[in-house]
């Protein structure tokens, strides 16, 4: 990934919207002079999972992608005999790391969360298997201290260890690769490597550059050079490099794959004929920056596979979502990407084991959910001692004054169109709500305290109507396409008021604010007290 951070005038959102809301392949125009994506109206779609979920698995033999939604980006997949692991950049989402499972490549389960401590904003990691024992390599973010480490555990599920400080400033995007001797390395971005220790767990002495990437014709719309993720593989006399390069977001046409292969991991490498291998050429297509790929041999010997990330063309609010596309071995000892722009089914690995897919949203916290849906956004040390479990709801100690100055409770969904509900009651001198996150300065919402809404928009609070309901209501937010909504009930849901502020969020994304991020639902609650959330619900809308 690049590090960009554009923090533009509010008036630069509707830019970001204009550009959000080119239509994709197959959809009709936007309505609303191009402001709100329209929906599809032909061509295919996805089936309906858990609450309305879009999921990848048409049932019939094929998929249509992605297939995890949402801001899963700079995915890291691990194959483990019949098994698949999967891991994926959580920047400032803690518990962090998420580890998912799939025995078809398909469909997808999560297991457990696996970094704890907040070392920063963590970027694309690496997850491998060596002699029996897992390991994360994770690129961190934190201010005055860029660095990677390591995490390890002896059971994918865990427990994990505590990060392991690599001593590795101004590199990202760790990649592992075992070489011809049995000795252990790590790639970094810009075509550098470093040797580790046999353990995995330090390095040994000082980065080399070995790599000069291939580099696009100079009149291609860009973001900028930026080699980066480098996912490496050994078949037959080759080892293979895969590497982003173009930058992560700006230009849709920016990301792509290229690749290069070496008989040695010193080099000489040579560059793919056919360089790039994944790129966006059009506007107009299905996913926008496509690119950080990795390869994996699918379920039957011989059937490859490859993993990469892009965003959905006009919901850059939904982050970087997963995606998979087939991989086909030439003559020439070369390798071929297909799946197109990914705008249409494709059939599903041979020999996999479907089962179920994703997970549900909804929570009436009678189990503990905190890491696989939950998590906080930059957390201090302790954070998590805000939260407590009694009687069928979950009791959040306020912090700070409002969203920008605490740590809401987050959590990544993947649908266009989606609502939450949830019943909040509130102490004195506390304020709570419903929220849609990007970080602490682009954030939209509705909260109150025992007499006031107070509007959250911008980031920024923007009114305090009275409250008719006091300190208990049910509240529900609507983000229908990037329009939110707001109701409201004092009875329990027996009758709903429309709250007289409307919003449109389609430029809450990292093109306008940076920090590739995704604009997240979640419960906030600021001030002396706590407050208590009781059955929260996701439903997904058509």
């Amino acid at each position: 990934m690049v590090d960009i951070h554009r923090r533009g005038a509010l008036g630069a959102l509707l830019t970001g919207t204009g550009l959000a809301a080119l239509p994709a392949a197959g959809q009709a125009a936007p309505a609303q002079m191009g402001l709100l994506p329209a929906k599809p109206t032909s061509g295919p779609t996805w089936t309906k999972g858990i609450e309305g979920q879009r999921k990848a698995d048409l049932g019939d033999g094929t998929f249509l992608n992605p297939i995890l939604t949402g801001d899963r980006p700079d995915p890291s997949i691990l194959k483990d005999g019949d098994d698949y692991y999967m891991t994926h950049s959580s920047f400032d989402a803690y518990p962090g790391l998420l580890i998912w499972h799939s025995r078809d490549l398909v469909n997808w389960t999560p297991v457990a969360p696996t970094l704890k401590t907040n070392v920063g904003s963590i970027w694309a990691p690496e997850l491998c298997k060596h002699k029996g024992r897992y390991y994360i390599y994770l690129p961190a973010k934190f201010p005055g201290n860029n660095t990677s480490y390591v995490i390890w555990a002896d059971k994918i599920e865990g427990p994990w260890s505590e990060p392991i400080d690599l001593k590795l400033p101004r590199y990202i995007d760790p990649g592992h690769i075992v070489d011809e001797k049995g000795e252990r390395w790590l790639f970094l971005s810009g075509g550098d490597r470093i040797k580790l220790a046999p353990d995995g767990l330090s390095t040994v002495g000082k980065p080399e550059h070995v790599y000069d990437p291939w580099r696009y014709p100079d009149d291609w719309e860009v973001e900028g050079f930026s080699p980066e993720g480098p996912k490496l593989m050994r078949r037959g006399e080759y080892f293979y490099m895969i590497t982003a390069v173009g930058g992560t977001a700006g230009p849709p046409t920016g990301h792509m794959v290229i690749a290069a292969r070496a008989k040695s991991l010193a080099g000489p490498w040579e560059d793919h004929p056919r360089n790039p291998l994944v790129r966006t050429v059009d506007n107009a297509e299905k996913w926008w920056s496509r690119g950080h790929a990795t390869l994996v041999e699918g379920p039957t010997p011989g059937d490859w596979w490859t993993v990469y990330h892009g965003y959905e063309n006009g919901y850059y609010t939904l982050g970087r979502q997963t995606l998979l596309a087939p991989v086909t071995w030439t003559a020439d000892g070369w390798f071929d990407i297909g799946g197109g722009d990914l705008s249409q089914p494709i059939p599903k690995p041979k020999g996999g084991k479907p089962g179920p897919h994703g997970m549900a949203l909804s929570d009436d916290f009678s189990t503990d959910k905190y890491g696989v849906q939950w998590n906080f956004f930059d957390p201090e040390p302790g954070e998590q001692d805000r939260i407590k479990r009694e009687g069928g709801a979950l009791i959040l100690k306020g912090a700070g004054e409002a969203p920008s100055t605490g740590s809401p409770l987050i959590f990544v969904n993947g649908d266009q169109a989606y609502e939450i509900e949830c019943e909040i009651e509130i102490e004195p001198e506390t304020r709570a709500g419903l929220i849609l996150f990007y970080d602490r300065q682009l954030y939209c919402g509705l909260g109150f305290d025992a007499k006031n809404f107070v509007t959250h928009q911008y980031g920024i609070e923007r009114g305090r109507p009275a409250n008719p309901h006091g300190a208990k209501m049910l509240m529900r937010l609507r983000n229908n396409r990037h329009i939110v909504a707001f109701h409201t009930s004092g009875d329990g849901g027996k009758t709903w008021k429309r709250f007289d502020r409307g919003m449109e969020v389609s430029g809450y994304h990292h093109n306008v604010r940076g920090g590739f991020l995704m604009l997240k639902p979640g419960i906030y609650a600021a001030g002396k007290g706590s407050a208590r959330f009781r059955n929260f619900k996701y439903r997904a809308l058509d």
